[in-house]
């Protein structure tokens, strides 16, 4: 009995190592080869999705996993993937005095920019590349090309710098359009803060048609407003909606402590559309202008010509010939000329105070009211005549090269 009870031990432990074995195989975890004959083993890959990103002529092809991302992120990456090569970080050397008064090289800051033609044009702000002696375009492969200014706008802080790829392959980045943004429109921004080359960041449009002020007292007008985070070393890169298109150039933040805080500023694209062409062919926008001498009241004029008014640009004089005489504005009496400053004026003109359906109490003003019009267009320029309110029209003319700011 007792020999009995043990082959009937050993009998069950072979079935089961059997049945074990057997169910190993089943499930592919144990594999059998045979000479002369290789298993063939089917592979079954995750599904893949591939999201197509068109910027300007081309189409971008991103392989991305179905399962690992989700629609946003995936989006993110295919656009990151299409234009990051576009983004340049701009570096630059300013002059100063040493101890002896000698004029020596030093750091002038970096920036950020995007190739908008692969000749070798890249758009930037003016801020960036202003008073520059040399500047370095540095490209994502790390190669450096120095370039050179070709145009700049201050009153928009926009500039195109130039340098020459050679037989290098550049990838651009198309304009879109910003007179169709909405505020909640998912924007994403590449750029350069901090020295951290092409980094993304992402949030939306937070706000449309903001009017900012510059450190040069400029306004600029239609400013995108965004929470992407948008950081030092970020300022000229672009900011891209969903479709991969540049709707704007990244331009200032607003922060109380030099970081950003969830509220930055973009120049919108279209603004860029219309004075690129002109920056590149001259090197400036030409801007139309009315053909007067201003001055800009302040306390002591208003008071010393007891005027009806405490602000505005008075027409001290007219342009002989020019646009504003065959409107009928009035400039001041010329046999009374007033010592102001360093300079003579002329009181009794008209006082300016409104252009082109704009406040103007100031010869910044006056420059804002003017930014996006062009010689030959016509435009409406509100006056105060005494106590009389004057409305007439003037066709511009040309800005005098001296009034350029920059």
């Amino acid at each position: 009995m007792k020999r009995n009870f043990s082959g009937q031990i050993f009998f069950l432990t072979i079935s089961s190592m059997l049945l074990v074995f057997f169910l190993l195989i089943g499930f592919g975890i144990i594999e059998i080869s045979f000479a002369g004959k290789e298993k063939e083993i089917s592979v079954i890959e995750e599904p893949v999705f591939t999201l197509e990103t068109s910027v300007g002529d081309q189409i971008y092809q991103v392989g991305l996993s179905d399962n690992e991302f989700t629609e946003s992120e995936r989006e993110n990456i295919s656009i990151y993937e299409a234009l990051n090569k576009a983004v340049v970080n701009i570096t630059t050397e300013k002059l100063s005095l040493n101890w002896f008064l000698e004029p020596v090289p030093t750091d002038g800051g970096t920036g950020s920019g995007s190739i908008i033609d692969k000749r070798g044009y890249v758009l930037t702000n003016y801020h960036v590349v202003k008073n520059t002696y040399k500047l370095y375009i540095n490209l994502s492969d790390g190669s450096q090309f120095e370039g050179e200014v070709v145009g700049h706008d201050a009153e928009n802080d926009l500039a195109v710098v130039k340098f020459d790829p050679g037989d290098l392959e550049l990838t651009t980045i198309s304009f879109g359009t910003s007179s169709s943004l909405k505020v909640g429109q998912k924007v994403l921004a590449i750029g350069n803060p901090f020295g951290y080359d092409r980094t993304l960041t992402t949030g939306i449009v937070s706000g449309l048609s903001r009017p900012v002020r510059t450190s040069r007292n400029l306004v600029i007008q239609g400013m995108i407003q965004t929470d992407a985070s948008i950081n030092p070393g970020n300022s000229g890169g672009p900011l891209i909606d969903s479709k991969g298109r540049m709707i704007g150039i990244n331009t200032m933040i607003y922060t109380p402590s030099g970081g950003s805080v969830g509220i930055g500023f973009a120049v919108p694209v279209d603004t860029a559309r219309r004075v690129v062409p002109d920056l590149i062919s001259y090197g400036h926008v030409n801007r139309g202008w009315i053909d007067i001498f201003p001055v800009q009241l302040e306390p002591n004029i208003v008071r010393y010509a007891n005027l009806s008014v405490s602000s505005g640009i008075l027409v001290s004089k007219l342009k002989t010939g020019g646009n504003a005489q065959d409107a009928g504005i009035r400039s001041g009496d010329p046999d009374r000329p007033v010592q102001y400053g360093r300079s003579v004026i002329y009181l009794g003109g008209d006082i300016i105070v409104g252009v082109d359906g704009l406040k103007v109490e100031t010869l910044e003003d006056l420059f804002t009211a003017l930014e996006d019009n062009k010689p030959g267009e016509t435009v409406e320029v509100k006056l105060i005549r005494g106590k009389k309110n004057i409305t007439t029209s003037v066709i511009l003319s040309v800005r005098p090269e001296e009034l350029i700011t920059d």
